[in-house]
């Protein structure tokens, strides 16, 4: 549950990456526009300038435009890390130019890599000592592959040339002219003979081949590479047999593994002397015997890669008992700890993530304490590969199980922040997939995240309410409407009238509420369906509107028939027809007799939450005056009459019955001398919510200069004495709090945000 504060700096850098157009000014034209800071003397040192660009780039914004302000003349920049840079055109690499760069890594650029070699100052080209162009292309627009522009880097000590074109000439150039080379990442790349190793065999110290296409007449090669400290064989590997009845993530176009047998290299204990790091994931028929004779020859070896191979769930390596493996670090999927190295070690690696993270499926079921350190490894995985459906699907899996009941109230919401946003980036990027959906509405909907993480609310509810559209299952109907109904009750008015006038959306709440009326079913899918609506048309005249067009009143009218004396489904429907009324211009569609009948008879509701919202309508529908009550079935004069004797028994519930974010609704009513029933309800509510939540509505009320209003209507002589004394209850509860106003400033409040006209307690009933 504790967490320590994020550092000042990478708040503030966070900020600004997210936010990077709104410190800057837009020059030049359409053809070459560039960015400056407002604040023209900002000046970034090299470890800020670092972090923002690497920001910029995890949150996929680097463009020509953005790269344009990490000039010289505001940033210094050493070590370059750029993923996700495939917007950058020629033009904005010339931005490096401007820097000293030693360490470079650039991935998914649509520019060639020689390109992105001519875009660096001279002393960049001789001093550059590490290259990282991961998924990025050598060939240019004659589709030729031109890679002799990396002999240029004469100092460089480490490329990474992983999916890549990258192929057996390049590989006889680099090992010609890159005379300091120690560290080389060949990864699926074109290289199919790399005997050319041997002319840097001395000082080659690190060498990844993994998914090479090389066969076994690469070992020779390879042992015959002395100062090698780090090497990885592995290959991509469907699934062993003992998975595949328990497919949870579907895993489909798995290459099938390379033929490469690691066993000749084993038998040899002599070879690879200085080795620390062996990754032979993947490899086919490895012979334990073998690799326990390597393990205890080699005892600098501190890392051995075994996912996807059999002899991970060897005692050797599941128990550690022999004393020459128990400081060794494993990937594989025999056990916890296994798994986690294996999405430590592999990130960027899909299959292996794909693997690793179904492994772990299984094992969060089993978790009853936080995982933190489990949460930030999925979530990496799922921020890296946001387009890998299979990543997503498994991810979504275990986020669920691992922030679930009674876990998740022990998890920082910090980190339920970040779980927030993954998922809905997953729900954004795979709207069509019922499972992934369903495991994201199963994450959302909990109390822990709703009420206590700051997310963007609307985004969430926007992606909710299209899930609910697309899909026709019940259990996603009732998550999607119950985070819906509280989430509309924490967004702006301006956000909720978006979704709620959007026409599908209205369109498929109704309906849902049809449908449970006529299979006769009061249920909390209903009741949160009817909180959702209530929220949406909240303060919004066009989501009224729409309720209106779209037959809500006529439905509404139906469910209270339908269901007679179920308080909850009346408080609900009363309470958003309110909302209605609120509207002037929407009033006279419900001086409708059915309507009136049936709120004459809901407003002598013993329960006063049904009464209140009854009581409401009539106040908001009497307001309009003779002229505008056309209804002859229940004559204006009537209604209120019934409505002043209903109000006056009323007796103040011990707690808060409704929340409001405004009063602004209720000052027509309190000035409408000619029918003081009214006045009287609107004075109810007032004196009900200030007496019970003094702190946070005497406050709103003084802001809203409800207080000279009151005092107004009490010095009337024209206000009856039940009106008067209502009054100067009110203003007496306003001393308390200390907000008089007599030329002195108001006491200060600190209040939260009303969120609805439904409390929260409510909407969890």
């Amino acid at each position: 549950m504790y967490d320590s504060p994020i550092r000042l700096q990478n708040v503030c850098a966070n900020y600004i990456g997210e936010n990077i157009e709104a410190f800057c000014w837009a020059e030049g034209d359409e053809e070459a526009i560039t960015l400056t800071f407002k604040k023209g003397h900002v000046y970034l040192h090299t470890t800020l300038s670092e972090q923002l660009l690497n920001i910029l780039g995890q949150k996929r914004k680097i463009n020509d435009e953005i790269l344009s302000i990490f000039n010289s003349n505001n940033t210094r920049l050493e070590k370059v890390i750029m993923p996700n840079a495939m917007n950058l055109t020629c033009r904005g690499l010339k931005t490096l130019r401007q820097h000293h760069i030693v360490d470079l890594e650039a991935t998914q650029l649509k520019v060639t890599i020689s390109d992105l070699i001519s875009s660096l100052s001279d002393w960049t080209i001789d001093n550059l000592r590490s290259l990282t162009v991961s998924d990025c292309t050598f060939v240019d627009s004659s589709k030729m592959a031109a890679m002799v522009s990396l002999s240029r880097l004469k100092n460089l000590r480490t490329l990474n040339v992983s999916y890549t074109e990258f192929n057996n000439h390049g590989l006889e150039i680099i090992v010609e002219d890159l005379r300091h080379l120690e560290c080389l990442d060949l990864s699926e790349t074109r290289v199919s003979e790399i005997s050319p190793l041997r002319k840097c065999r001395n000082r080659l110290r690190a060498l990844v081949l993994h998914n090479l296409k090389i066969s076994d007449a690469a070992i020779p090669v390879i042992m015959d590479l002395p100062r090698l400290r780090h090497l990885d064989v592995s290959r991509n590997s469907n699934f062993s047999s003992r998975f595949q009845q328990q497919v949870y993530v579907l895993l489909d176009h798995i290459t099938p593994p390379l033929s490469l047998s690691i066993n000749e290299l084993l038998l040899e204990p002599g070879a690879l002397c200085e080795l620390e790091h062996l990754d032979i994931s993947g490899c086919d028929r490895v012979e334990i015997d073998a690799l326990a004779q390597f393990i205890q020859c080699h005892r600098s070896l501190t890392f051995l890669g075994l996912l996807d191979c059999e002899a991970c769930y060897d005692s050797m390596f599941v128990e550690k008992i022999c004393p020459y493996t128990t400081s060794l670090m494993i990937t594989g999927s025999a056990n916890e700890e296994q798994i986690l190295e294996s999405l430590i070690r592999y990130p960027k690696r899909v299959r292996c993530t794909q693997r690793s993270l179904y492994e772990l499926f299984s094992l969060t079921q089993q978790f009853c304490e936080p995982r933190v350190d489990v949460i930030e490894l999925v979530l990496r995985a799922m921020r890296l590969h946001p387009e890998e459906f299979h990543i997503q699907m498994a991810a979504t899996a275990c986020v669920y199980n691992l922030t679930k009941g009674d876990v998740g109230q022990k998890i920082h919401p910090h980190v339920l922040k970040e779980v927030v946003h993954f998922t809905l980036a997953a729900m954004e990027n795979f709207p069509n997939h019922l499972q992934l959906q369903k495991n994201t509405l199963l994450t959302l909907c909990s109390d822990r995240i709703l009420q206590d993480v700051t997310f963007d609310r609307y985004r969430c509810a926007r992606l909710v309410l299209d899930c609910l559209c697309i899909f026709e299952d019940s259990s996603m109907g009732r998550m999607s409407v119950a985070i819906c109904s509280i989430l509309a009750a924490k967004i702006s008015t301006s956000e909720t009238t978006v979704l709620g006038s959007t026409p599908k959306y209205m369109r498929k709440l109704l309906k849902m509420v049809r449908t449970k009326m006529e299979s006769n079913q009061v249920d909390i899918t209903l009741k949160f369906t009817l909180s959702a609506l209530w929220n949406l048309t909240d303060e919004s005249p066009e989501t009224c509107s729409i309720f209106l067009r779209e037959g809500g009143l006529e439905l509404f009218l139906e469910v209270l028939e339908a269901f007679p004396g179920e308080s909850t489904v009346e408080t609900k429907i009363l309470g958003l027809i309110n909302n209605i009324a609120e509207v002037k211009t929407l009033r006279h569609r419900l001086i409708v007799d059915p309507f009136l009948v049936a709120l004459r008879r809901l407003l002598r509701s013993p329960l006063i939450d049904v009464a209140y919202f009854a009581a409401g309508i009539i106040a908001h529908l009497a307001s309009g005056g003779v002229e505008f009550w056309t209804s002859r079935a229940i004559p204006r004069h009537v209604m209120l009459e019934e409505l002043g004797i209903v109000v006056m028994e009323w007796s103040s519930p011990e707690s808060e019955m409704v929340a409001y974010r405004s009063f602004s609704p209720f000052f027509h009513l309190i000035l409408c001398y000619e029918a003081p029933q009214v006045q009287l309800w609107a004075l109810w509510a007032i004196l009900h919510v200030c007496s019970k939540n003094g702190k946070r509505y005497c406050l709103m009320l003084y802001e809203e200069e409800g207080d000279e209003i009151l005092n107004t209507i009490a010095a009337n002589s024209n206000t009856s004495e039940e009106v008067r004394q209502f009054c100067i209850s009110i203003m007496d509860l306003l001393k308390m709090q200390g907000l008089v106003r007599n030329g002195k400033n108001a006491s200060k409040l600190s209040i939260d945000e009303p969120n609805s006209k439904m409390l929260e307690n409510d909407i969890h009933s």
